[in-house]
């Protein structure tokens, strides 16, 4: 594509923007070895359409090889000091902030977002490392008493095994350290098989976690084009846990075909969060929550809002608001300082939003602002907002992921929550009031996993993250992050009295 501004060039390579190129690799890494493959798939860079990289793409034999290493190193892994895989994670954390910069370049150019979102995602993705570093210390159990004379029941809890983890290409450095860092912390090997969008973050951070001290042997990554060699990921009988974040149709096949070998699974899907305004809310803050939830990573986040209810009462002012705020929105490169919103990820995702906002205009919807391409190479719409939205319109079924902002007018409190229910999913929710009792009544009423009252930013290393009905099983972040990881155990001590 062009220059952004008479000020900005985008670098002719990955390598020509980053200060230390020793993290970038396109090679996969089984068993301790960066390992290449006779083919290779291309990483594109979404502002330009342009290839930044051809990475190794490894065969369902790489992905059995990458297993056994797998489990051999579990079976001494597991037997580690807490503390000992504390300070591991620790120092990984530390060479990840060190590295901060050239981790947001790799990941602008293979993502698309922009850096100061990149950068700070490479902060997100940190904390979770370091958040489950303090975790692995603090694995409890519990002492039962028995109904058995003399006897008393010990609970311990155990690492699960070799964990197969898939990432999707939205949060390449967050969704990764989200996964591996709860496995590692509780004595966990893994296999990773990160997306082909954006293989380049996860390869970083195995460079930087070898640096950091984790045996070679504990990370594997198998990186792939091919879905049929996944599948070992999810059948395989040496893997026991199976942790998937994407698309609703794929986490419920992995389900399935991981039940052939009652692996533990862990899934964070598709959503279609509800955003509602009601009258009473402060309109200012209501309105920055749109801008953090709705527009981050151009749309393209599972938490994002995807179905705006606003009250009748405030409505047109929150769309005047809303719409003076979004005039201020600049497309193009991450890389660009001034830009404000990035590409998307690929054309389809373009053609898809595009479809959304299509569907909703010629159903009686207003575009108030957006939908507009500019005359450049990359994958870039601008952000849009709709108003008069109905249940009638693919954006209140489906989820967009794209920088499109639907409003539904409403009236009562019943009646729009029952509307932000209408859905199989139940990821996120969001509602915004200064009326503390509604605000109890409409947090505790939304069929969703989380719920943001008065923000729109709902995500961090110490919130447990994931959703009901049909947008997952399972949690990760927070003290219950660790869990999914563990099996418990128990031991009955007999005879303790006796003698």
């Amino acid at each position: 594509m062009g220059k952004t501004n008479t000020f900005f060039t985008h670098p002719s390579s990955i390598k020509e923007a980053l200060q230390d190129s020793s993290i970038l690799h396109d090679k996969a890494f089984v068993g301790g070895e960066w390992v290449g493959s006779n083919s290779t798939f291309p990483v594109y860079d979404p502002a330009t359409d342009k290839v930044i990289a051809n990475v190794a793409n490894l065969t369902i034999k790489d992905f059995t090889t990458a297993i056994e290493h797998a489990h051999k190193s579990f079976k001494v892994f597991k037997t580690t000091q807490e503390t000992a895989r504390a300070k591991m994670l620790h120092a990984w954390a530390a060479l990840i902030r060190q590295h901060a910069k050239d981790l947001g370049v790799i990941l602008t150019m293979e993502n698309g977002k922009t850096l100061a979102e990149a950068e700070a995602e490479v902060e997100y993705g940190a904390s979770f490392i370091t958040w489950f570093a303090e975790e692995a210390v603090r694995s409890y159990g519990d002492v039962i008493p028995s109904r058995h004379l003399g006897s008393t029941n010990i609970v311990i809890r155990q690492p699960i095994g070799v964990c197969g983890i898939i990432t999707p290409w939205n949060f390449p450095i967050a969704m990764i350290t989200r996964k591996i860092s709860p496995a590692i912390a509780a004595g966990c090997t893994v296999v990773v098989k990160p997306p082909s969008e954006t293989p380049l973050c996860t390869l970083a951070l195995t460079a930087l976690a070898m640096q950091a001290g984790i045996p070679p042997n504990v990370i594997q990554v198998v990186t792939t084009k091919d879905r049929n060699a996944v599948t070992e990921l999810y059948t395989h009988p040496l893997i026991k846990k199976i942790s998937f974040t994407g698309s609703t149709g794929v986490g419920k096949m992995i389900t399935e075909k991981a039940a052939k070998t009652i692996k533990k699974v862990s899934i964070e899907l598709g959503g279609n969060a509800p955003y509602i305004v009601f009258n009473d809310a402060d309109m200012d803050i209501a309105v920055a929550g749109v801008l953090a939830c709705k527009f981050r990573c151009s749309g393209q986040t599972c938490v994002c809002a995807n179905r705006l209810y606003i009250q009748s009462g405030i409505h047109d002012e929150f769309v005047e608001k809303l719409k003076e705020c979004m005039a201020g929105f600049k497309i193009g490169s991450g890389l660009d300082p001034s830009v404000t919103h990035g590409p998307l990820i690929n054309e389809a995702a373009v053609k898809k939003t595009k479809e959304h906002i299509d569907d909703a205009v010629s159903k009686g919807a207003m575009l108030v602002v957006g939908r507009k391409s500019p005359d450049a190479a990359g994958y870039l719409i601008q952000p849009a907002l709709l108003t008069g939205v109905t249940s009638k319109m693919l954006v209140a079924r489906e989820e967009t992921f794209g920088p499109l902002a639907p409003l539904f007018k409403f009236e009562m409190e019943d009646d729009v929550v029952a509307q932000a229910n209408d859905t199989e999913f139940g990821l996120a929710g969001y509602l915004f009031s200064n009326d503390l009792r509604k605000i109890w009544r409409v947090a505790n009423a939304l069929e969703v996993g989380m719920v943001g009252v008065n923000t729109g930013v709902i995500s961090a290393c110490e919130a447990p993250f994931g959703g009901i009905k049909e947008s997952g099983l399972g949690r990760e972040g927070s003290k219950y992050g660790l869990a999914e990881f563990q099996v418990i155990k128990n031991i009955t001590l007999g005879n303790l009295h006796v003698g």
